[in-house]
């Protein structure tokens, strides 16, 4: 029995709507290839050759929008992968996603790269790719909420995905959560701006439909850079969410947006990402209000394909300025490999470079270890000098006790009362004899004695690893030289432990020959303990009293086993309350008097004592050192073929460029 004439019509008319579609789908294909993939191939070309190593960014897409709005759902309908999800801002710092048709991984598994840092690459799978995104994200922007302006790239290598290349931005927050920093808003505010300010940037506006568009802070920042909308693409999220007045929101176009509107349906819970395209086509296709919405401005494939042709014509705009760029380079990196040292000839060109390279070393270490500036290694902590220096003295002088040393099990005051008797002697009564406090005072230094030595060494250990480096990477055009350098550091460092030991053990002396301060601080902290010299003696001689009591300084203590000392009770109180006091100078003398000397021969080295260590070392034996530099160094020929192939790269972008440029010139605009 054949169909009802109304279900016929309606399949008929549904057929015909496929086969028109179907039509257009080819046409549009044949005209990808026939106008957009030159274009595409040309930049694919520029990739290949690498020439973002020579500095030159080519155009790109920028994605924003309010936090939660769904960007990086649509970045993953985009490339068929699962991305970070979460809780508040998932993406933190800038994520560039590369993304390319690859045939060659039909029926395979797709390639997938993550590169960030200084040039580290990481390759990864689909189910683990999210997980690798966020390990990168924590190692550039620590584990919290915190966000960064140093980008992660995703080069996903995948048949069927649009060959596009887009930045996805970290949400906008106005009002910072727990974790976040207070100007977190201005953090983001100032990453945006800096992707979508520069003219060659097409910005991709992510809307979600559940709210009024003019109200979007992210329309409020395109705007400020791009006021009628030229290079702005929007594109709207949880369309299924909030399907009343949608279309009236993308007809009536009340946010200036230049390059249209498409609407999306992004993947829910499980779905896998054909079944989210099944649905999205249903939903616009059935939705008794969203199918009123033209085709043209529905579906993840319609914005893949606008964005392909929105980027090619962006490409096209910015070719003459990506030609400008390379020529600059090319005589950029040109007239370096002429400025390059040439070959030394004779000693005294050596002696030259080898002053040169002096002076340059030297010039870092002060900047590193004396001035605190970083602008050398602005990323690597290890050779923020000043910093490492200072964290090491601020160990230091947490580590040394800043209460006197007490033996651990000792009733109260039975240490001093034990030395008391040892040093008892014909002398007035009551009177606290000096030979008591210097036993004591010698016990309490021994304690920390091995302290400094340990500071000093610390110290010189870092500044020889942080000269060699540096002495290395300054000389690394004559590697024959090297050893030598190497050879003088490590004798001047030599000389510097030793120093550095005579000067502690000479501070730990200095403490234990006289009990001298003339810290007001002394008197007072005495003064302020022996305020309850009274009370204690009161407990101690009065046995009707507690056995324990509060003394200032000193907390709760037990006095009970004093009364059976009670003649030398008063003297250990006394005792203890000046060793407590004096302690507090000799730890300042220990931390400032160290500090002082490590600081001072850290200056020292980098000014003086390292020029004379190389010269010793290079220029003694008749300038045997110098004239190894004569030999042919491998560095050099290295980087004049780093700079040679540089020029061969940028000279066969150049060509790429060209070539494509005459295929505009002739046939028009692509």
């Amino acid at each position: 029995m054949g169909k009802p004439k109304a279900k016929r019509l309606k399949a008929s008319h549904h057929d015909s709507e496929d086969a028109a579609s179907g039509a257009a789908a080819s046409a549009i294909a044949e005209s990808y290839n026939e106008q957009i993939r030159p274009l595409l191939d040309a930049v694919d070309r520029l990739r290949h050759l690498k020439v973002t190593q020579e500095g030159i960014q080519l155009p790109t897409i920028v994605v924003v929008g309010d936090q939660s709005s769904g960007k990086s759902s649509v970045l993953e309908s985009l490339a068929g992968i699962s991305l970070p999800r979460g809780q508040g801002i998932c993406t933190r710092v800038p994520l560039v996603m590369r993304l390319k048709d690859d045939i060659s991984t039909e029926g395979s598994q797709p390639v997938l790269q993550l590169e960030y840092g200084s040039g580290r690459v990481v390759t990864t799978s689909e189910a683990k790719v999210a997980d690798a995104i966020d390990e990168a994200t924590a190692e550039i922007a620590g584990s919290g909420k915190g966000i960064s302006d140093a980008p992660i790239t995703l080069v996903v290598r995948k048949r069927g995905v649009p060959d596009l290349t887009l930045v996805d931005l970290p949400g906008i927050t106005r009002v910072p959560v727990k974790g976040q920093p207070d100007d977190i808003y201005d953090q983001v505010s100032r990453i945006i701006q800096e992707y979508i300010a520069p003219k060659e940037s097409i910005i991709l506006n992510v809307l979600s439909a559940t709210v009024d568009f003019p109200t979007c802070e992210s329309i409020r920042m395109s705007q400020q850079v791009d006021r009628n909308g030229e290079r702005t693409l929007a594109v709207v999220t949880k369309s299924d969410r909030a399907p009343e007045g949608l279309l009236d929101k993308v007809t009536m176009d009340d946010v200036n947006i230049g390059l249209g509107y498409v609407c999306v349906r992004n993947r829910v819970g499980d779905e896998t990402y054909d079944q989210a395209r099944a649905e999205e086509d249903r939903l616009f296709k059935k939705h008794p209000l969203l199918s009123k919405i033209d085709k043209s401005m529905v579906g993840i494939p319609v914005l893949a394909q606008r964005l392909m042709q929105i980027q090619a014509a962006i490409i096209a705009k910015c070719l003459p300025d990506i030609v400008k760029q390379i020529n600059d380079r090319l005589s950029r990196s040109s007239g370096e490999l002429e400025q390059m040292p040439p070959d030394l000839n004779n000693v005294a060109d050596a002696v030259r470079a080898f002053f040169h390279i002096v002076k340059r070393a030297c010039t870092s270490l002060e900047k590193i270890l004396v001035r605190g500036e970083f602008d050398e290694y602005p990323d690597d902590r290890h050779f923020h000098g000043t910093a490492r220096i200072a964290e090491m003295l601020n160990a230091y002088a947490k580590k040394l006790p800043a209460e006197c040393p007490r033996r651990g099990g000792d009733l109260f005051l039975m240490e001093e009362v034990h030395v008391l008797e040892e040093t008892t002697g014909i002398k007035l009564p009551d009177f606290l004899p000096r030979s008591a406090f210097l036993v004591m005072l010698k016990k309490k230094v021994e304690t920390v004695v091995q302290m400094p030595h340990d500071l000093v060494r610390e110290v010189w250990d870092y500044v020889e690893d942080l000269t060699v480096k540096i002495l290395l990477h300054h000389s690394e055009d004559f590697p024959q030289v090297q050893p030598s350098c190497r050879r003088a550091v490590q004798g001047l460092m030599d000389k510097a432990r030793a120093q550095s030991a005579r000067h502690v053990k000479e501070l730990i002396e200095m403490e234990l020959v006289a009990d001298y301060t003339s810290n007001p601080d002394y008197t007072k902290t005495w003064s302020e303990l022996m305020e309850g010299h009274g009370k204690f003696m009161e407990a101690v001689k009065d046995h009707s009293q507690p056995s324990a009591l509060t003394l200032k300084g000193f907390g709760r203590v037990e006095v009970a086993h004093m009364r059976i000392h009670d003649d030398l009770a008063g003297q250990a109180f006394d005792l203890r309350a000046r060793l407590a006091a004096y302690w507090r100078s000799i730890v300042l003398r220990l931390v400032d008097g160290l500090a002082l000397h490590v600081l001072h021969g850290v200056k020292r080295l980098a000014e003086d004592d390292l020029e004379v260590a190389l010269s010793d070392e290079l220029l003694g034996n008749k300038m045997a050192g110098v004239e190894r530099m004569l030999a042919s160094s491998p560095a050099t020929g290295s980087k004049r073929q780093r700079l040679k192939n540089s020029i061969v790269l940028l000279q066969q972008s150049k060509e790429a460029v060209a070539d494509i440029m005459d295929r505009i010139s002739a046939g028009g605009e692509v």
